[in-house]
């Protein structure tokens, strides 16, 4: 077992409490289509606050539960730093939280 996992699982949840904490958790799934792009992170049919709660935990978290390969690596701080920018220290526990999950990541097994 990937020594990494229950880790990762921890800062699943983080992110998933950032996310309600700062109002950014949604109670409404967005339509198919929308989860549906093509796009990275679904830039252009979804808020990142939407990829990460309908798209990214679930998979993660169905990553972990299967025991199916983790990525490789992840840069999802970065992007999350560009789009909430303008939040400033609102956003750091989120921000610190997705940040772990890179590291986290980028550790070898």
């Amino acid at each position: 077992m990937d020594d990494r996992l229950l880790a990762l699982a921890d800062q699943l949840l983080l992110i998933e409490r950032e996310l309600r904490l700062l109002g950014l958790w949604g109670e409404q799934r967005p339509a198919a289509e929308a989860l549906a792009s093509l796009e990275p992170f679904c830039v252009d049919t979804l808020m990142l606050e939407e990829w990460l709660q309908w798209i990214f935990l679930p998979r993660m978290k169905l990553i972990i539960e299967s025991g199916a390969d983790l990525p490789l690596t992840s840069g999802i701080r970065a992007i999350a730093e560009v789009v909430y920018a303008s939040e400033g220290e609102r956003v750091l526990a989120l921000l610190g939280a997705l940040g772990e999950f890179d590291r986290l990541i980028a550790l070898t097994p």
